[in-house]
């Protein structure tokens, strides 16, 4: 394939009139050449210590924005304030006029967005500016799929974010008749001139270009999100997806491999899902800590499954390769991963991370982690967001190349696992946490579990509270521009077309009164990889109490250890009980109707439309079963 060195030919390659205009009159342009002079320019050119990220705002001075500490096994990144260290869930806007559900910038900010785009070219004219391609989601650049980073030289600690989840094309390295489908521009000081110190991403969708316009410097909301907006708005044209998941083959003692791809709002176990399952200091394994009382319960677990790690955020489903075989094919959009570390709280919790962070091949980008020069980051030490609070979402950027064993292929996915981040239920305070270990999904509810994506307790990703709150359709709403119908069609013809494929759901933090963190989607992992496609025998499903829940195992045994049926059934717990239990279904129950009314509109497929009014009716496993017959119906 013939290549162009856009450092040298910019002017002569097929750039919206827009772009040449201001690489054209900017004060200064830079293509970096390699990883190693992105991490370069992300320290400001020093050799060494600090660096802060500043700009002149007028109004406000001088303000500094994050600071970069050398560190032996890469760069800390810390932001001043607390409220840039994780996304503010509402910080997505549209910037056109084309159809969409989510809110535009009109609305929001009851003017044009015109006039702010035109000032931030202008801005962006007067800055000395860093310029990278890149092919959106990994795509062969002959499918014209081509993307530009335009940022401030300064943020080299975002540009070298960006270029390690998405992969910076060497600029002599750009392939001949390089289409720009999508261009990201950088332009922090609008957080405070504009938007009142908020996070805000503006999606601004022309007929050459969709353009993502970042005024933070927090890569979530636009170096990650922002660019899976642009996939999604793609895959709504051309009517495929990309799901918001991990995906990981489970390679069993004896060599089965089973795919299992995990879906879920942010803080669902996506990342957790790649991670080898953590043990105690005895080798043992927590299955969980009761809340009341303090009781704990072990499993003995002496070798668990190997773990080949394929996706762990975006899953690109392209119809290229689907091969109509009755599973899902996948691989992964992005070349590295925005990992979260808030559950490695000390030294020994996850050996495998440990040893790879401590340790890289290369250098690695941390956020909020507490990073000194010259000492060596540990994914441990999180930074405080006040005296004695830590901060909830300290990150690392891991370079999937750098991770053991990584699949670097399209791959069959077997089991699709809905992940729900759930608080305690007792008797005395019931609530939604009534999902037992491991729940098996007709296709008709798993599919309703994806429409209404609950982002559930504690979320650690985002600014905003806990509570039961809807993440979206496929739980990628929050990234997407389109419209909601349309997305909500495309999954449920995507589990149409995908008949071998089998669907659970398992919750995380809580189940009933045990506290339990991610251990109920390990073992899961491990029980069904142990298990692998064989269908489950008559009788070994019976359905839940809770309608929404599907079925419940009778039994579930691992490695020889029977797990207690009240972990799978929560209403058998004492603490709980069958009243506790079913003020939790209750609300769950009118959670669900509450997110699914919206669906009942003009343009819903038939069958979605019958598979919602079941639920509204309250139909049970059977009845989802009869509209869309699973792997392992039990009717």
């Amino acid at each position: 394939m013939r290549t162009v060195d856009i450092s040298r030919n910019w002017r002569d390659a097929d750039l919206p009139e827009q772009i040449i205009d201001l690489l054209q009159n900017c004060k200064s342009l830079y293509f970096p050449q390699s990883r190693e002079e992105v991490l370069s320019l992300a320290m400001g050119g020093q050799e060494g210590g600090n660096f802060e990220v500043a700009y002149d705002v007028p109004g406000h001075g001088r303000v500094v924005e994050a600071t970069v500490a050398k560190c032996r096994n890469g760069l800390a990144v810390n932001y001043i304030e607390p409220y840039m260290r994780r996304r503010d869930p509402e910080c997505s806007v549209i910037g056109d006029a084309r159809p969409t559900d989510k809110q535009s910038y009109e609305s929001r900010f009851a003017s044009p967005f015109d006039a702010v785009r035109d000032e931030t070219f202008q801005w962006l004219k007067d800055q000395d500016l860093a310029v990278f391609a890149f092919i959106l989601g990994g795509f062969d650049p002959r499918t014209g799929h081509g993307a530009l980073l335009i940022a401030p030289k300064n943020a080299g600690f975002f540009i070298g974010g960006l270029a390690d989840l998405q992969e910076m094309l060497p600029p002599e390295q750009v392939p001949e008749g390089f289409r720009v489908r999508a261009a990201v521009y950088v332009a922090p000081p609008f957080r405070h001139t504009h938007f009142a110190g908020k996070q805000v991403v503006v999606h601004n969708r022309t007929e050459q270009v969709h353009e993502v316009f970042s005024y933070n410097l927090y890569p979530g909301p636009s170096a990650k999100k922002g660019v899976y907006g642009v996939l999604l708005a793609i895959g709504e044209d051309e009517k495929w997806l990309t799901l918001h998941a991990s995906t990981v083959q489970v390679v069993t003692p004896y060599d089965n491999v089973t795919t299992i791809m995990h879906e879920g709002a942010s803080g669902s176990g996506k990342s957790e899902m790649l991670e080898y399952v953590h043990r105690q200091e005895d080798g043992r394994l927590l299955l969980g800590k009761n809340v009341l009382t303090g009781a704990e319960r072990r499993l003995v677990l002496n070798q668990a499954c190997a773990l080949w790690p394929v996706t762990d955020d975006m899953a690109m489903c392209h119809p290229e390769v689907q091969d109509r075989g009755g599973y899902l094919r996948a691989y992964d959009a992005e070349q590295a991963w925005f990992v979260r570390l808030d559950h490695i709280r000390h030294y020994g919790t996850d050996p495998h991370l440990e040893e790879l962070t401590v340790h890289p091949p290369a250098p690695l980008i941390f956020l909020n982690l507490q990073g000194m020069p010259e000492a060596t980051c540990l994914i441990w030490e999180h930074i405080e967001d006040e005296p004695g609070v830590p901060c909830p979402n300290p990150r690392v950027i891991l370079p999937r190349r750098y991770v053991p064993n990584a699949v670097h292929d399209t791959v069959e996915v077997m089991i699709r696992n809905f992940g729900v981040r759930t608080p305690p239920c007792t008797a005395e305070h019931p609530t939604y946490g009534i999902i037992g270990y491991l729940h098996i999904l007709p296709p008709a509810l798993a599919w309703l579990w994806r429409l209404v994506a609950p982002r559930g307790h504690a979320n650690p990703s985002i600014t905003e509270g806990g509570g039961l709150t809807s993440e979206g359709v496929g739980s990628y709403w929050p990234f997407a521009t389109g419209r909601i119908i349309d997305h909500a069609n495309l999954l449920l013809r995507q589990i149409q077309q995908t008949p071998k494929v089998r669907y659970c759901l398992t919750p995380n933090q809580h189940v009933g009164a045990w506290r339990v963190g991610f251990m109920p989607e390990w073992i899961a992992r491990e029980y069904l990889g142990r298990r692998g496609t064989a269908k489950f025998p008559p009788g070994k499903l019976q359905p839940a109490r809770c309608n929404l829940l599907g079925y419940t195992l009778q039994t579930m045994q691992v490695e020889g250890t029977i797990l207690p049926t009240w972990l799978l059934r929560v209403d058998e717990q004492a603490e709980v009980g069958t009243e506790g239990y079913d003020h939790g279904a209750l609300a769950l129950r009118e959670f669900f109707l509450r997110e699914l009314r919206g669906f009942l509109q003009t343009g819903l497929d038939t069958l979605g439309q019958r598979v919602v009014e079941c639920c509204m009716d309250g139909g049970d496993a059977a009845d989802y079963e009869a509209l869309l017959p699973s792997v392992d119906s039990v009717s």
